[in-house]
């Protein structure tokens, strides 16, 4: 799916908007969205939070049986209250937090190493003692090489970093449209 620039900056003006509405007596976002049909189709995506250039949250769904607009609010509101790793955002940090979003393909079963595409795939572990999924962006934003992505991936999953090397894993990837309010400040800044 490709997504068009007003699809782009409406998903992004939900996202906000759903975790604007955490906050208070805010009502939840009302959007009209019948006039973009890519945004009622079912797929997984992932919200990304960011301060300053530092992780402040992210959480998805690989898959999700829902239109894509609900699914990029409530991953949207999840990454802002349950990441585990942080706690919920305060409502005086939202003014200062940038949002990204990665809608996803559909994973595909990696069957060598040889065959992952730094850049362009995000990489899901499953094996029975860990699971754990990178985003495509992360192996470009840490300037990382394929061995460094599947010691990351191996770590994410809470697997010894050199199990990738032991045996090959259980691992599927898929591409990602990744789009952020950073290249939407037309369309987002007045909604700060």
């Amino acid at each position: 799916m490709s997504l068009t620039k007003a699809d782009q900056g409406l998903l992004l003006l939900y996202a906000r908007e759903s975790i604007k509405a955490s906050f208070g007596d805010i009502p939840a976002p009302v959007f009209d969205f019948h006039n973009y049909p890519n945004l009622q189709c079912d797929g997984g995506a992932f919200v990304t939070l960011t301060i300053d250039g530092d992780l402040r949250g992210c959480i998805g769904y690989i898959t999700a049986q829902k239109p894509l607009h609900q699914t990029v609010g409530e991953v949207a509101l999840l990454a802002a209250t349950e990441d585990p790793r942080f706690f919920p955002l305060k409502e005086e940090e939202l003014p200062h937090i940038l949002i990204e979003v990665s809608i996803l393909s559909v994973p595909e079963e990696l069957k060598s190493y040889n065959d992952i595409i730094i850049g362009k795939h995000g990489l899901i572990l499953d094996e029975p003692d860990g699971r754990g999924l990178l985003l495509p962006q992360v192996a470009v934003e840490h300037n990382m090489n394929r061995e460094e992505f599947l010691t990351a991936l191996c770590q994410k999953a809470g697997l010894p970093s050199n199990t990738w090397k032991k045996k090959q894993l259980n691992l599927f990837s898929f591409t990602a449209e990744v789009f952020g309010e950073r290249e939407h400040r037309d369309v987002t800044s007045e909604h700060r």
